[in-house]
């Protein structure tokens, strides 16, 4: 008997570009999304809540943005179970009934400081990492302990690629040597395969979480899908007239960091490189796409002869972009341009609307709105305090939101960086310096304005121009507003009956 509750199928990648999918690149070889897309709803505005890992999964699975929960850069986390503010995704659908395996990345980061952290509502949970490498969990199968040799051999391969895989050498990457299968994502992969095979249960709905570490750094990838592209194929990445930033919340990051890491290490190895050396990281980058989208489709499969797919609400969706050497050469997030902040978000499965199936929806979208749009298509009720919105509801918002946090080389929080984004137009107010004295500096305000219609690459900065004044005061007071409203539901504080938001009665 079919469950009333449709399944809920979760895909993710990690820091893949929006523009990476076949259907909005004819270059990009992706038969399973596409076809996911044409049987679904594409939401082709969709930008993460920050552009880095664990903030982005954690606002995402929690469904409160970055500074609502306090998590906001990638040395971050909610570490203590019994303050989480809201619970997340898999712990509300496994309250609702449902069977929740995850399988792969979700960094919650919560590994770092305990020693038996829990899989958050996740009945089934393999890792594709090592037990000590921050991110175990309590009763989770690891690929180290289930793999050694395999998780080894990746390990060999990918030495030289520094810290998460993206240094120069990472982004350079080879074609693997190590076979599909005891790649980390691989042997995610045939986790998910075997338990779909023999561990579902037919009496429940089943929430399935599959999230793979690639095409994130580094670019290792096997030889048949480096082979499904050419390299006289590949564009090079047009670069902007300027040799600097200058004026954007990336110049004064750029200061601050060492000239022999970080960005300016990459800018010199690439510009010493011939254009076809450039182009073939982009062809393993999208090669790397091609892959996971191959994964995706085995899993699919299974799930469609189980009979899962004949009730069903698939999500595919990735954490936040790559910039792919842009603006100069420039590698990985770590800012609110486009290509860093944009992600592909598709709906689709039986559970999508005769009508809606292969449409795009050019509503402002955020990835907060997952933990909603689910809870609703679960049949529970959605906690009033998360700001997101149901995408398959009528509701919409006017703008999207993105926030910016980081470092200073001495360990301080710098002064974040907020983003407000419609479709044609792009608004970007920073605080250069730390954020320990920004109190006292806020007449220091800068600002990026960008006509996203005409200047899709952000290389012209309109903030200062006084005939867009009415535009940037519009979209100023919107992003204030926005701002007032979302954290008006919190910011939670702790007392002796747990985290509630301001005005709420014991």
């Amino acid at each position: 008997m079919v469950p009333t509750k449709p399944n809920l199928i979760f895909l993710m990648t990690d820091q893949q570009r929006w523009d990476c999918i076949g259907r909005f690149n004819e270059h990009i070889k992706t038969p399973t999304l596409d076809r996911l897309a044409e049987e679904g709803i594409v939401f082709s505005q969709a930008v993460c809540q920050a552009p880095m890992c664990v903030p982005s999964r954690s606002s995402m699975m929690f469904g409160l943005y970055p500074s609502q929960l306090g998590v906001r850069t990638n040395h971050g986390g909610l570490y203590d179970e019994d303050k989480l503010p809201v619970e997340p995704l898999p712990e509300l659908l496994r309250r609702e009934g449902y069977q929740t395996a995850g399988f792969g990345k979700t960094h919650w980061n919560h590994g770092v400081r305990n020693a038996n952290p829990p899989t958050r509502g996740f009945e089934v949970r393999a890792v594709g990492l090592a037990r000590d490498s921050g991110h175990y969990e309590e009763n989770a199968v690891m690929m180290g302990d289930d793999d050694p040799e395999g998780l080894a051999a990746y390990q060999e391969e990918t030495k030289d690629y520094g810290s998460g895989e993206e240094n120069a050498n990472g982004y350079i990457g080879c074609t693997s040597e190590v076979p599909m299968h005891r790649h980390r994502d691989g042997w995610v992969a045939e986790q998910c395969k075997r338990f779909i095979e023999t561990g579902l249960d037919a009496s429940r709905p089943l929430f399935l979480y599959l999230s793979f570490l690639k095409p994130h750094a580094g670019f290792n990838v096997p030889r048949e899908f480096e082979e499904l592209y050419r390299l006289e194929d590949i564009p090079d990445i047009e670069q902007p007239p300027w040799e600097r930033e200058e004026a954007t919340h990336l110049a004064w990051t750029d200061d601050m960091q060492d000239a022999s890491s970080g960005y300016w290490d990459k800018r010199r190895v690439w510009e010493a490189m011939s254009p076809e050396e450039r182009r073939r990281t982009t062809l393993r980058y999208w090669a790397n796409c091609s892959w996971l989208d191959h994964y995706f489709g085995q899993v699919l499969e299974g799930l469609q002869e189980k009979g899962v797919l004949d009730n069903a609400l698939i999500v595919f969706v990735s954490d936040h972009g790559e910039m792919l050497g842009e603006r100069q050469y420039r590698f990985s997030k770590y800012c609110l341009f486009e290509s860093s902040v944009r992600v592909p978000l598709i709906l689709s499965g039986s559970r999508i609307p005769q009508e809606l199936r292969g449409t795009v929806d050019e509503r402002p979208a955020e990835l907060i709105d997952l933990v909603p749009t689910l809870v609703k298509a679960a049949g529970a009720e959605v906690n009033p305090l998360l700001p997101g919105l149901d995408l398959l509801g009528e509701r919409k918002r006017i703008g999207s939101f993105c926030e910016y946090h980081s470092k200073t080389s001495g360990g301080l929080f710098a002064a974040p960086a907020l983003m407000w984004r419609k479709r044609d137009w792009k608004l970007i107010l920073y605080l250069p310096g730390t954020l320990q004295d920004a109190v006292t500096r806020i007449n220091e305000l800068q600002g990026e304005l960008y006509h996203l219609a005409d200047d899709p690459g952000e290389w012209v900065n309109l903030y200062g121009e006084a005939k867009w004044a009415a535009i940037r005061g519009q979209m100023t007071a919107e992003l204030l507003m926005h701002l007032a409203c979302s954290w008006t539901r919190g910011p939670f504080f702790y007392d002796n009956q747990g985290y509630r938001a301001l005005g709420t009665s014991t």
